[in-house]
């Protein structure tokens, strides 16, 4: 495959929702730290749900996210703990999710009772080389068409680099 044309991890953005205020944000923002080793910042609530008790502007959640070696090397820790992953989790560009529904399926991370039971959101984006021009300050311009990922190339590229199935 021709070196522009290679596709390689973008960026990991792994998020823990615990839709409450308090104790359980602070448990949230421990997974994140745990599970990638870098600094997590707690997220806010965009709109109010008063059948929930929520404001916006309440803090109810934990993310971060991690660029280069280190979002290919939390995935490869990460992907063991995914059976499956569903063809409706690509988004047409390239970039999927998925749950883990408790962290303690992850292999190498034990329980942690300060924690609890929690379980964690991961959203892959994938790019090649070259991507940098729509993101850019000076002059962005758009991705080709041809050398945008299309999802049976992330479908083949996540079953090759992690060895996950990916169903329809």
């Amino acid at each position: 495959m021709a070196e522009m044309k290679q596709i390689q991890v973008g960026k990991v953005v792994v998020n823990v929702g615990t839709g409450q205020v308090g104790q359980e944000v602070e448990k949230a923002v421990q997974l994140v730290e745990k599970l990638t080793g870098s600094n997590a910042v707690k997220t806010e609530s965009k709109e109010q749900a008063k059948t929930f008790g929520l404001r916006s502007g309440l803090k109810i959640g934990a993310a971060t996210t991690i660029r280069g070696e280190q979002a290919r090397e939390f995935l490869e820790k990460v992907m063991p703990a995914v059976e499956e992953i569903k063809a409706s989790q690509f988004d047409g560009n390239g970039n999927f999710s998925f749950g883990i529904s408790e962290y303690i399926d992850v292999p190498g991370i034990d329980y942690d009772a300060d924690i609890g039971m929690m379980g964690f959101e991961v959203t892959v984006t994938l790019e090649r080389p070259g991507y940098r021009l729509k993101k850019r300050d000076y002059r962005p311009s758009e991705i080709g068409e041809d050398h945008i990922i299309s999802d049976d190339e992330a479908k083949e590229f996540v079953e090759e680099s992690f060895g996950v199935e990916v169903t329809e």
